[in-house]
């Protein structure tokens, strides 16, 4: 788990928002970034600005398969040169 504070009410705004809808959200924390599932958005009542605590189950990063393109079909014309 990764708790993470922030008193920008529009920051919490998407992290509910990605909550309420299942989606991951992505946290950039100095030199870290993760990624994951918004587990809970909790409000610190008794600080002044309001700050917000929350909590993130990081997911596993994606392996992302290596796609080679096909090469170019010039030799499916070559009849037509002929």
């Amino acid at each position: 788990m990764f708790t993470y504070e922030t008193a920008d009410q529009k920051e919490v705004r998407r992290f509910r928002i990605a909550q309420f809808n299942g989606r991951p959200a992505t946290v950039r924390s100095g030199e870290t970034t993760v990624t994951g599932l918004v587990r809970s958005v909790v409000e610190n009542s008794s600080s002044v600005p309001a700050r917000w605590t929350i909590t993130l189950v990081p997911a596993p990063p994606k392996a992302r398969p290596m796609v080679l393109r096909p090469g170019p079909r010039v030799d499916s014309f070559a009849e037509d040169y002929l």
